[in-house]
């Protein structure tokens, strides 16, 4: 809809909307620029604190993915009228405890009254011209890591369903608020080219963009995708998201599958992430240094794929 618009013309705009980026970037000085992003969204857990954890999280997440330091944000909140405040104290109170995580400083925020609770974050962050991390650099020889597991958004339907596992929703709680601060860091000291977090458009979408972003091809190893705990049971007895079957409608006339794929596999490819991890396109010869150093410094990843040159299909799923 933005691209219906009238045109902004503003040579400081960095990275705008019309790239499918993680944020906004805005140049302020020759070596300094605020990267801007906003999230929200409703209660995918039942205890509020944890579900603003869940929600700061997320909304940091893209500034880490833009290369960003997050350094300020303000709270949006959707709170039922007769709503008990003890619940929304908890929701600001554990969104604040991520933001503290991250040393980014919650100044203010604005609340409306809304049947239906809802909550996120507009963040700010800083980063050197120079060094902003797009989705839009990715180089055929690169190699693709990821650092978490997919699975999330199967198992927050099973969650709402009454269907989940103990287990099965501690592991995606701990995927969901766990910062991307450390993966960020750790891979600004590699030869990275292109970055962007994996949340609601899901695996493929977020690659598909990358893709065609860069100009490049994909090809993504399946069996090299770690999942959650529970994920494959969760698509087995029919828990997926509608935004799953959406992300699967819009991108999938971009793929191509190797025969031998499973289909469980492909639809959990799809599946919309909160809070995901981070997608990188990393020189060849940097590549398994960073995913040791990822795993060194506590971050689960692993080498999910190669970019080559742009070629048909747009992204070659193999097992």
């Amino acid at each position: 809809m933005l691209g219906k618009l009238a045109r902004q013309h503003d040579p400081n705009v960095l990275i705008g909307f019309d790239t499918a980026d993680d944020a906004g970037v805005y140049q302020l000085t020759p070596e300094l620029a605020i990267v801007q992003t906003a999230d929200f969204f409703t209660p995918i857990v039942d205890d509020p604190y944890v579900f603003g954890q869940i929600a700061a999280t997320n909304a940091l997440s893209d500034i880490y993915a833009m290369g960003g330091k997050p350094i300020s944000a303000l709270a949006l909140v959707c709170f039922q009228e007769d709503g008990d405040p003890a619940i929304l104290e908890q929701m600001l109170a554990g969104g604040l405890s991520k933001m503290i995580e991250a040393n980014c400083t919650v100044i203010g925020g604005h609340s409306i009254r809304d049947p239906e609770i809802k909550l996120g974050y507009s963040v700010t962050g800083t980063v050197h011209p120079q060094r902003v991390m797009a989705n839009s650099g990715a180089r055929a020889g690169d190699k693709l890591v990821f650092t978490k597991a997919i699975g999330t958004g199967v198992i927050s339907t099973a969650i709402k369903r009454r269907q989940a596992d103990f287990v099965w929703i501690r592991g995606a709680i701990r995927s969901m608020t766990t910062l991307n601060k450390t993966a960020a860091e750790v891979a600004s000291g590699f030869e990275v080219h292109g970055l962007t977090d994996v949340t609601g458009f899901g695996l493929i979408g977020h690659a598909r963009e990358l893709a065609r972003g860069s100009g490049v091809s994909l090809r993504l190893f399946a069996s090299k995708v770690s999942l959650l705990e529970g994920a494959l049971e969760c698509v087995h007895h029919g828990n997926i998201p509608g935004g799953l079957r959406s992300n699967r409608s819009f991108a999938e006339g971009c793929v191509e599958y190797a025969a031998d794929v499973p289909e469980d596999l492909r639809t959990l490819l799809y599946d919309p992430q909160t809070a995901g991890g981070l997608l990188i396109s990393v020189a060849s010869g940097d590549s398994s240094r960073l995913v040791e150093k990822l795993r060194e410094a506590g971050v689960g990843a692993e080498e999910i794929g190669e970019v080559l040159e742009k070629q048909a299909p747009l992204i070659r799923v193999e097992r």
